[in-house]
């Protein structure tokens, strides 16, 4: 199975990125917020990868960093939580803010991510509180933990950067980060935010 890929950015999505090595391009699923971080194409990157085969599909899904993969191995491990939904929620929040949400039972911060809602935010937090310490304490003692955010304005920064690194110009970026914030609000989540600001970008002429 595939467990790493070392090569450059050949082309970005809105939800995967094809990574060349060496001639053979590899379509990897990743996060929004990792997308995001990705360097820009024909840059070299390196990306973990789970390897999930089923009868239909062979998907790769990358993460950058250890703790990220730890995270999304869990979430899969959830009752009725598949591969593409515990992306879907790594696209909700930074990694370190997502582990305090599930640590300290945040239900209601963490039903507000695109496609969990309360039920399924409830079953995270009962089958994940105790174990994401785990992965948090690890982590650390490695050296990669990510940081835990100070305050909200932090997701704006991250939105901006995510926005730069697809390619856009910083006064286009922080525009849409602007106009993305103040339509949803202090409580949006950064998925929900990304999402937003490139509507606004590709509504722009």
């Amino acid at each position: 199975m595939i467990a790493r890929l070392r090569g450059n950015v050949l082309e970005k999505g809105p939800e995967d990125a094809v990574i060349d090595v060496q001639g053979v391009g590899y379509r990897v699923n990743l996060s929004s917020i990792s997308l995001g971080k990705l360097p820009a194409e024909g840059q070299p990157v390196d990306v973990r990868i789970r390897t999930v085969v089923r009868e239909d599909a062979f998907d790769l899904f990358g993460f950058l960093s250890v703790q990220e993969e730890e995270l999304f191995q869990l979430l899969n491990s959830v009752s009725r939580i598949g591969p593409r939904m515990a992306l879907g929620v790594l696209s909700g929040m930074e990694v370190g803010e997502l582990i305090a949400a599930l640590a300290r039972g945040e239900v209601a911060r963490l039903a507000k991510i695109h496609g969990v809602g309360k039920k399924t935010a409830e079953r995270l937090v009962l089958e994940l509180k105790d174990k994401v310490k785990n992965i948090h304490t690890e982590a650390v003692a490695r050296g990669t933990a990510a940081p835990m955010p100070a305050a909200p304005s932090g997701t704006k920064a991250d939105l901006i950067s995510a926005l730069l690194n697809l390619g856009y110009k910083q006064p286009q970026a922080e525009k849409a980060a602007d106009v993305a914030s103040e339509r949803l609000g202090p409580d949006a989540t950064f998925q929900v935010l990304f999402r937003d600001a490139l509507k606004v970008l590709r509504s722009t002429p």
